[in-house]
């Protein structure tokens, strides 16, 4: 068995993971911070617009896994890399020129996720081409644990850049990021077969196969149930989470700054790397089922802090801890999980089977994510009309055309991306 760092193929696939998804972190929070401050966004309307970057997956997802199957994964992800470096570049022009405005944004993020639900799928697909089935746990575990660093130095990095170039500017260095990654995974040699013409079906046929390989399976079915339930719970919790942290006391939150937020979410990063370590042992002496299973179980049990923590100095220290032992669980879990479905499903079912459980995750964030707004605009109104009655339960938004800088009130909802 080799190792990993012998496969010059994974390497370079590893080093464009790593620097894409650190840009990924910086847009993830400038584009809400320029949503929320800039184009003065409700939280139902950033619910919203965090749901359309994945409207894509439910609308599209299926297609993209038989796309996948049918045609070579590298292309793809350059592709995709390529056209999403471009996208990235229209926010800050749009925005110079003052034609920026919430549908546009949400209509850049939405054709943005049509170009990750592409990368994603062949992404997964592909990496089984490069790894052999023995290591493909250490292989998810070294790229969650890059992501986890991204979680990390990212919203840092974001909040220092936004500060000093502003939201829309920082965008351009996801740009950046993408073009890189493009040009890495353009530099793999790989043979990558595909299926002949002749042996293709309709596809409806081949999605059907798709869907049935999923959810007849023994294992893979309640995993993916189970998956999609979390996401939708998660979606929801996190809207709610970042907006309670950032209000004001008097509002009902707990008053913390953006760099605070970071703070919390950068001990998640820790958490992650630090799970991400134990993956493959808890896989060998558990078994990769129990693992998942009992990681599953004890998730909830970090949220439970939240609620539990009041206004004051003590309350960072609570929530980064919070964050920091449920990303260790998400650490151990997550490389388990995707292995295990890479390594039982054949080579031709990669991308279906990928896809078919992905977007159907991403589904439910596109609903979780609205109605975690909902719920965080519902309540502010509530506790606004209670404490003065008469008075309007939501403040009057400013003009469009007025703009600002973060400030310690602004939200903005960087969160770690779940797998």
């Amino acid at each position: 068995m080799p190792r990993l760092v012998d496969l010059a193929g994974y390497r370079r696939f590893w080093a464009a993971s790593t620097t894409s998804i650190f840009g990924t972190h910086i847009t993830g929070l400038a584009v809400q911070i320029l949503a929320v401050v800039t184009l003065h966004a409700t939280a139902t309307e950033l619910g919203l617009l965090n749901a359309a970057r994945w409207i894509p997956y439910l609308l599209f997802g299926l297609l993209a896994g038989v796309v996948v199957d049918r045609y070579r994964c590298k292309p793809m992800l350059v592709g995709a890399d390529l056209g999403r470096a471009v996208l990235l570049c229209a926010i800050p022009a749009l925005h110079v020129m003052g034609l920026l405005d919430l549908p546009t944004l949400a209509l850049l993020v939405a054709v943005l996720g049509v170009a990750s639900l592409f990368f994603d799928a062949a992404d997964q697909a592909f990496l089984p081409r490069l790894v052999p089935t023995g290591l493909l746990t250490s292989a998810n575990a070294r790229l969650e644990q890059s992501d986890a660093v991204a979680q990390t130095a990212g919203p840092v990095l974001a909040t220092a850049l936004i500060k000093v170039l502003g939201a829309p500017l920082a965008v351009l260095v996801d740009a950046a990021t993408y073009l890189i990654s493009g040009l890495l995974l353009a530099s793999i040699q790989v043979q990558e077969p595909i299926a002949p013409r002749a042996a293709r079906r309709s596809l409806l046929a081949e999605l059907r196969e798709g869907m049935s390989w999923v959810y007849r399976h023994r294992m893979l079915a309640p995993m993916a149930l189970s998956g999609h339930l979390w996401f939708l719970s998660h979606s929801l919790l996190t809207i709610v989470y970042v907006l309670y942290v950032l209000r004001a006391p008097a509002t009902g939150g707990l008053g913390l700054s953006e760099i605070g937020l970071g703070v919390a979410y950068g001990c998640a990063g820790v958490g992650a790397v630090l799970g991400g370590t134990f993956a493959n042992r808890c896989a060998q002496r558990f078994g990769a089922g129990r693992t998942m299973v009992t990681t599953r179980i004890l998730m909830p049990l970090p949220w439970l802090l939240v609620p539990l923590t009041s206004p004051g100095r003590a309350a960072l220290v609570v929530l980064a801890a919070g964050q920091a032992l449920f990303w260790v669980l998400m650490g151990v879990e997550g490389p388990n999980e995707l292995a295990y479905r890479q390594s039982v499903t054949p080579h031709r079912l990669q991308g279906r089977m990928n896809t078919t459980i992905r977007s159907v995750n991403r589904g439910a964030i596109v609903l979780g994510a609205p109605l975690g707004g909902l719920i965080a605009d519902a309540a502010t109104a509530r506790r606004c009309g209670s404490a003065s009655p008469g008075s309007p339960s939501r403040p009057r938004r400013s003009p469009p055309h007025r703009s600002a800088t973060p400030s310690t009130r602004s939200r903005s909802p960087a969160q770690p991306d779940p797998p």
